[in-house]
């Protein structure tokens, strides 16, 4: 048997030694992979991240540290417009299931603008019929209830 045909393996799951015996990148994965995953996980506040809510409870932000744009947002839905995106004010469906669940209309979306994108980009704030404002930066992956 020749060198290279031990070296082909129909199969993903090669062993470690095929992979030691072919001098393949397969091992260098493997290390890799070891190393990823005995490495410390930095935690959210050493990142500088917010803690994460509690399951089922949603993080909340002050509107002082919203960003500029998201208060003006605020500011304009609290007086009914005028918006500049013929979008705003649109039903919001919740598909995500991140706010607490609710009849449709429950929620619109808001768009807050973010300097240097030419399109609506990715922050929102959702306001709920009951008052309560969310703010989103990540186009609805997570949100942020935000505190008066």
């Amino acid at each position: 048997m020749r060198a290279q045909d031990r070296c082909i393996r129909p199969s993903p799951w090669t062993s470690l030694r095929a992979a030691v015996r072919c001098g393949s990148a397969a091992l260098l994965l493997v290390l890799a992979a070891l190393v990823v995953l005995l490495l410390p996980v930095q935690d959210a506040s050493a990142r500088g991240d917010p803690p994460p809510a509690a399951k089922g409870q949603i993080a909340e932000v002050a509107v002082a540290d919203l960003p500029p744009e998201a208060r003006r947002t605020l500011a304009l839905i609290r007086k009914d417009g005028p918006f500049p995106y013929d979008r705003d004010g649109i039903v919001f469906n919740n598909r995500e299931k991140l706010l607490p669940m609710r009849e449709r209309g429950w929620y619109r979306e808001y768009t807050v603008v973010t300097p240097g994108v030419r399109h609506r980009g990715a922050r929102r704030i959702v306001a709920a019929r009951s008052g309560e404002f969310y703010y989103t930066d990540d186009h609805y992956a997570s949100f942020r209830r935000i505190r008066e």
